[in-house]
């Protein structure tokens, strides 16, 4: 899945450096998820394996900086497990549905 139309306008990140963001996500997603949990339109959990915190922390820092709308917080609810909570306005549902998506197959590989 390459195709970034998703990707919305006011995201600051360099357009050639899109594709490097992407690909780092589907590496923690192919990598580090263990579950994909959409608990509703504006919010999707994703339960990481614990090994990937300081990856996780880093990316979602960077993300953060350059597509300020989302809301990432990282919690360690047990011993083995990270969960990812990511929420977004009503006007970024689209995005977090591409997320959700590339999660999805990430994870049925």
């Amino acid at each position: 899945m390459t195709d970034d139309s998703w990707v919305p306008g006011t995201c600051t990140l360099p357009t050639a450096e899109r594709p490097l963001r992407v690909a780092e996500f589907d590496g923690l997603f192919r990598d580090a998820l263990r579950g994909v949990e959409r608990r509703s339109d504006r919010h999707l959990r994703l339960h990481l394996d614990r090994t990937a915190e300081a990856a996780a922390r880093d990316l979602i820092a960077r993300e953060s900086a350059c597509c300020s709308f989302f809301t990432f917080d990282l919690a360690r609810p047990d011993g083995d497990t990270l969960s990812l909570d990511i929420r977004v306005p009503a006007a970024r549902v689209r995005v977090l549905d591409a997320l959700a998506l590339r999660a999805t197959a990430a994870r049925g590989r």
